[in-house]
């Protein structure tokens, strides 16, 4: 029989890429989750967890059993759902924008969706101005989205520099009116990028226009011209425009943003659940 909470400090260990980190959000001492890691691989036989100076990764054998770990992980969770009297149900919609989708969100909602096997979540997935226009209209019950410096809205998850990005800085900065690819509007990066240009003077023409951050990186992976993303997003195979080569931009904050009329509880769990783990990955 494997033993549970050896399998949880496991997925967090693999979630967090760290074991103090793993060990802070277990609630957990650092030795106590290093013991659960020992034992387990003692039981299995097998190293399950390769360490370097930055990061703890899985072994072959640690990515085999990560997907049956998390699956009795489930099975836990919806029995220990089933019997508990102030387990959360309902419903909840869930907006977050494009680029935060292929970086950080499959980490942000798998303990909430382990945790609360009874609650529904329908996600949208959109431009940040798209998402806060649903919500306005009722079709959203929490954004995690970009805003801009000086706007109030929302409880803030963490601020981002944005940077210029391509394939092969120099080449694209020497072509003429400087080619952007970009989301189209209401996008809050579109909106930066072409207002710090107007300011400075630069000229510009847009040669990518997509809704899908997947479609924008394979354009400039293709060196068809310049994109903004926050720093941490920046897509493998593109290089950062280094400072005073185009205009500096001005950072983005990333916020959870409840509707009024949500169930609170439901919002509650959730918004804490992502600010934990945002946050701590952010921190590893």
């Amino acid at each position: 029989m494997l033993d549970l909470s050896q399998l949880r400090s496991f997925v967090a260990v693999e979630q967090m890429g760290s074991f103090t980190l793993a060990a802070e959000r277990l609630g957990l001492g650092q030795s106590t989750v290093s013991q659960h890691i020992q034992r387990l691989e003692a039981t299995l036989g097998r190293k399950l967890l390769a360490r370097d100076t930055h990061k703890v990764m899985l072994t072959g054998d640690g990515e085999a059993l990560l997907t049956h770990a998390r699956a009795m992980l489930s099975i836990e969770g919806q029995v220990q759902s089933l019997f508990k009297s102030n387990s959360l149900r309902g419903s909840l919609r869930l907006g977050v924008s494009e680029d935060f989708v292929t970086s950080q969100l499959p980490a942000a909602l798998e303990d909430f969706v382990r945790s609360h096997p009874s609650v529904d979540l329908e996600l949208t997935v959109a431009l940040s101005g798209v998402l806060y226009e649903m919500q306005d209209n009722g079709d959203i019950d929490l954004v995690l989205a970009k805003r801009r410096l000086g706007d109030a809205r929302g409880k803030l998850v963490y601020r981002e520099p944005l940077v210029w990005l391509a394939r092969d800085p120099e080449r694209v900065l020497a072509s003429g009116p400087l080619p952007l690819i970009a989301f189209p509007p209401p996008s809050v990066t579109r909106a930066i990028a072409l207002e710090a240009l107007g300011r400075n003077g630069v000229s510009w023409r847009i040669v990518c226009t997509c809704g899908s951050l997947s479609g924008l990186t394979a354009a400039a992976r293709a060196g068809m011209g310049v994109l903004v993303q926050p720093r941490s997003m920046a897509p493998s195979g593109l290089k950062e425009i280094a400072a005073g080569k185009l205009p500096a931009l001005e950072d983005v904050e990333f916020v959870l943003v409840p509707r009024k009329g949500a169930d609170q509880a439901l919002v509650a769990a959730l918004s804490d659940d992502i600010l934990q783990k945002v946050r701590g990955l952010r921190s590893a």
